[in-house]
């Protein structure tokens, strides 16, 4: 009976959120010019492929293929991260082209024909072919115009998204079935190593195949595929995707993409995306509303389910399995979204939830602990901590119960004890945080970060009546006290003989990969504030108290930046305040706790106004799958996650006039601002369902009751 009042939520839910156009808004140019790094093709949401424009393949700035600045083109590749710091993915590139006495031409874009929305992009390139590109959930869709009847395609299965390698296919099969279908598969090891199987399919066959020559560390084929056209001179193409065997790729097709029907596809993905897109509606400006619903968008392209459509999918150990609900999340970019892009999932898309951590939990059964930063289902172990624990008990304090909890806490356990990349708990448990002697490179960062994951384990062990774990791990949490530096008043790297780390420049950013050091992607001041997220009355304890901590924050926002570097996370500043990186997202709402809530409300403002634009350079920093654009949303609805795995959202400034959340359970939030202006910045009262909210926050279930929430705004 449950399941099937469930049923008919979502279905009336639909119904209403399907009568929006929020699509409209989405510009999904935003981030992909500088270091947003989102990529401009179309995707559905939650999908397996993101078919785009491929412009390099092995550069920081295009990890997501793309820059909108550049007219240069490889091809069109069929999978993309959005937002992320290192390249992955780009599988199997085409490029269709003319026979032109300067072959060059076939490489370049015409940039003033290239337009892109919700589920469609399209592009003319300068020998007058135009491209047209859709996505279904695992297959992508191409449509090609060519200026005569006879066509040529480039197609390329060596090709991906590089990161620190020139080799990336370890071996490959490819079958050219017939003059209108090519499969196989590649096994590739680029950020991981992973399979991927495929199906390509033609519209009209070829009339003839030549293959390439490979090159020295090819081990994937290049053809160039010669066809005849109708006189509508248009080819199209379906490439599907499978993480399991070629029989899972064609199924995938067969499935979603059935008929030659391009349009039909483009409309199917404008429809899901307005489903999605209409969970919030805003009153706004033009701009305000193109920078939040782009926003929601790009939160909303990951984690991708790779499972097939039957549910089979391929394991962090290789082994194939069928997936409950025929869901299995990757792309788990964990160590970011942890912090507001998955609570904010929980709230716009909570259907996704369990399955999500059902996700992490196959795979801690695969790989012995959760996970870290999944591509593909496969493991990068990219940045530190085990961020997969906040989020299982974020889940857990929200009120899902679509995963067994007691095998929860055991993986959250086992992670936290059981070594592994990292993680060296002998090392960290002997001293109690981790030494620089023995850990060159961010011991400061991975014992705050730890601490955090390690008060999770805590909570969810205490509130699952196991008390000695949970005390065990209490104390564990408590370790970045032995990092504290009185003389300094931050936390500072220390030896196994209790020394602190000399020389010390606290303004001095590190990273594992440009810089090492004791932090990462971050200085002492911006590492400072980690520890908050679960123990504000700890930190003011080590400062001396309430005025103090705000003096530290004050200080933190004033103190000019010393030749910031965007490779090393400092980017988008207000004072050490670097907003382009994910370490210090919640640090302005840290103002709720201080001495002047007011003079964090003023920030808010300032971050929304000067680091969010509707441009394409309008992205400050890494999207990071959706954690930017998820800060952005909530501090403009008004309220945000200190502590993400906790039940609390701290309120700040909302930045809309209105915004109306139509939840799934069919209830509704009507957030108002009330007199809000450019200059009536600053909250002074709040009020839910009428009555004042005495509070520094609001809690998730308050929020999923829905009602009414009005604040009061004003200019002092």
């Amino acid at each position: 009976m449950k399941k099937l009042l469930l049923i008919c939520t979502l279905a009336l839910f639909s119904f209403y959120v399907n009568a929006q156009n929020n699509s409209q808004y989405v510009n999904v140019f935003i981030g992909t010019d500088g270091t947003g790094h989102t990529f401009p093709g179309p995707s559905m949401p939650f999908g397996m492929v993101q078919p785009g424009p491929d412009n390099k393949d092995g550069d920081w700035a295009y990890t997501s293929g793309y820059q909108f600045r550049d007219t240069a083109i490889l091809g069109f590749s069929q999978t993309h991260l959005s937002g992320t710091g290192i390249g992955e993915l780009g599988d199997i590139l085409l490029l269709p082209f003319t026979e032109n006495k300067d072959g060059g031409l076939k490489y370049i874009l015409l940039k003033n024909t290239e337009k892109a929305s919700v589920g469609y992009y399209t592009v003319t390139k300068k020998d007058k072919v135009k491209v047209e590109l859709t996505a279904s959930e695992r297959v992508a869709f191409h449509r090609y115009t060519f200026p005569a009847t006879d066509a040529r395609l480039f197609v390329n299965f060596q090709h991906g998204i590089r990161f620190l390698t020139d080799s990336l296919v370890l071996e490959s099969q490819v079958q050219i079935e017939d003059n209108k279908t090519i499969s196989g598969y590649c096994h590739t090891k680029n950020w991981v190593e992973r399979k991927y199987f495929f199906v390509v399919k033609f519209d009209l066959p070829f009339n003839k195949s030549e293959m390439l020559p490979k090159g020295r560390k090819d081990n994937a084929p290049k053809y160039i595929l010669d066809f005849k056209l109708n006189e509508n001179k248009i080819l199209q193409v379906k490439i599907a995707l499978s993480t399991v065997d070629i029989a899972g790729a064609k199924r995938n097709l067969d499935t979603e993409i059935p008929e030659w029907a391009f349009d039909k596809v483009k409309q199917n993905a404008v429809k899901v995306w307005n489903d999605y897109l209409g969970r919030i509606d805003i009153e706004a400006g033009s701009k305000q509303k193109q920078i939040f619903y782009t926003s929601l968008y790009h939160l909303l392209l990951q984690p991708s389910n790779i499972a097939d459509v039957n549910g089979k999918y391929r394991g962090a150990d290789d082994k194939i399995a069928v997936a409950p609900n025929n869901e299995y999340y990757s792309t788990l970019s964990i160590w970011d979204v942890y912090r507001g892009a998955f609570p904010l999932l929980q709230i716009v898309a909570p259907e996704k939830i369990n399955g999500i951590i059902n996700t992490m939990l196959l795979h801690h059964k695969a790989a012995g602990f959760l996970p870290v930063w999944t591509t593909w289902g496969q493991d990068n172990y990219c940045m530190i901590g085990n961020h997969a624990i906040p989020m299982i008990l974020s889940a857990y304090n929200h009120g899902f119960s679509g995963f067994d909890a007691k095998e929860a806490l055991k993986a959250m356990v086992e992670t936290s004890t059981k070594s592994h990349i990292n993680s060296d708990w002998e090392l960290y448990n002997q001293y109690g945080y981790y030494p620089f002697d023995k850990l060159d490179n961010e011991a400061v960062s991975r014992t705050l970060e730890s601490g955090y994951d390690d008060w999770c384990v805590a909570e969810m062990s205490s509130k699952l009546g196991d008390k000695s774990t949970a005390e065990s791990f209490y104390k564990r949490a408590a370790y970045f006290k032995n990092l504290f530096d009185p003389e300094t008043k931050l936390f500072r790297g220390k030896d196994t003989k209790g020394n602190f780390r000399t020389p010390f420049d606290p303004l001095a950013a590190t990273s594992p990969m440009n810089n090492p050091g004791d932090y990462t992607e971050a200085n002492a001041w911006q590492y400072f504030w980690t520890p908050a997220q679960y123990d504000i009355n700890g930190m003011k304890e080590l400062l001396g108290g309430k005025s103090a901590f705000s003096k530290q924050l004050n200080d933190f926002f004033s103190i000019e930046a010393q030749n910031p570097n965007k490779f090393l996370g400092q980017e988008a500043m207000i004072g050490q305040y670097a907003h382009g990186n994910e370490p210090g997202h919640h640090i302005v709402y840290l103002y709720a706790y201080s001495d002047s809530p007011e003079t964090g409300q003023k920030y808010i403002h300032e971050i929304i106004n000067s680091f969010h634009n509707n441009t394409p350079d309008g992205m400050i920093g890494n999207d990071d799958c959706g954690q930017m654009s998820a800060w952005y949303i909530l501090s403009s609805l008004g309220f945000y996650p200190v502590n993400p795995a906790g039940n609390e959202f701290v309120l700040g400034a909302p930045q809309l006039e209105k915004a109306v959340l139509h939840l799934i359970n069919g209830n509704q939030l009507i957030i108002e601002a009330g007199n809000i202006s450019a200059q009536n910045i600053y909250t002074e009262k709040v009020l839910l369902k009428g009555i004042p909210v005495d509070k520094r926050f609001i809690t998730y279930k308050e929020i999923m009751d829905g009602g009414s929430m009005q604040f009061y705004m004003t200019n002092k």
